[in-house]
């Protein structure tokens, strides 16, 4: 789910942007005097969401506490090996100061003194922001995938009223083939009712239109519930088209054909909307 929160106080500044993601993915950008601290603002992240990508950025505008030293003991040893490296080689030449600092291990820069409490306070302020408008934006997609499953419902109860004529508009059709065949020689009712009972258990689609309307309740009443429920939403939708498809297949009536292409567009862009729920 989309989303940014910032906040600003003693001396730190912290922005979230989150975009949506399938898991939890969080990446931090602070300085590398505070990296010690990057796995407890992870912590907290994920104490306050379940999945998205998280784009985190630290800063301090607290630099007089920074200070830096030099490594004398580094830098001895460091001209030394070049004095021994220089008599061993028979190399002219002046090692100085210069050919020193190109050696940026010598330059240690110290832990800045700050105070951690704030940064976390900091830290939880923005991740409260974020919250607030990731569930503004959840209010509004849960509105929308309320609207998208009412139009499933109805869809489905169209198609549990087409079924019986489906079975009818066989039989008949399958009885104007025998007569064509067999005529003159007639008909026997009683294999036809046989094999239109075949067919008919073959066409029966009622069990699908009845686990496609158990599910559009259960999502309705997660919907309701609220809490974590993105997952949950898309694993019905994997069922409700698991339904729709088996529907496709089994009917060959037109109005019932059309029916199940526009549940299938349907129950696709619940599934990407669904993917921004966490």
């Amino acid at each position: 789910m989309t989303g940014f929160g910032s906040a600003e106080n003693n001396g730190f500044r912290v922005e979230i942007r989150s975009l949506n993601h399938r898991f939890m993915d969080v990446a931090i950008k602070m300085p590398p005097y505070m990296s010690q601290y990057e796995i407890p603002l992870r912590n907290i992240l994920k104490t306050r969401f379940q999945r998205g990508r998280f784009d985190v950025s630290v800063s301090t505008n607290n630099h007089k506490a920074t200070q830096l030293k030099i490594n004398k003991e580094g830098a001895r040893n460091i001209y030394t090996a070049l004095q021994d490296l220089q008599k061993e080689l028979s190399m002219h030449g002046k090692i100085d100061l210069d050919t020193l600092v190109q050696y940026s291990e010598l330059l240690i820069e110290e832990d800045p003194k700050y105070d951690i409490d704030a940064l976390y306070a900091v830290f939880n302020e923005a991740s409260m922001s974020l919250e607030d408008m990731r569930v503004k934006e959840g209010k509004l997609l849960s509105e929308e995938l309320r609207d998208r499953v009412e139009s499933l419902s109805t869809m489905n109860n169209e198609i549990k009223l087409l079924a019986p004529n489906e079975v009818l508009r066989w039989r008949e059709k399958f009885t104007e083939r025998l007569r064509l065949i067999l005529e003159p020689e007639g008909i026997d009712n009683t294999r036809i009712i046989q094999e239109a009972a075949i067919m008919a258990e073959k066409l029966d689609i009622s069990e699908e239109t009845s686990r496609i309307e158990s599910h559009i309740k259960q999502f309705v009443e997660i919907l309701r519930n609220g809490n974590i429920i993105g997952r949950k939403l898309d694993f019905l939708l994997q069922e409700i088209s698991r339904e729709v498809n088996t529907l496709a297949n089994k009917s060959s009536d037109y109005a019932i054909s059309n029916l199940t292409v526009e549940m299938k567009t349907e129950v696709e862009k619940m599934r990407e909307q669904v993917q921004n729920l966490q």
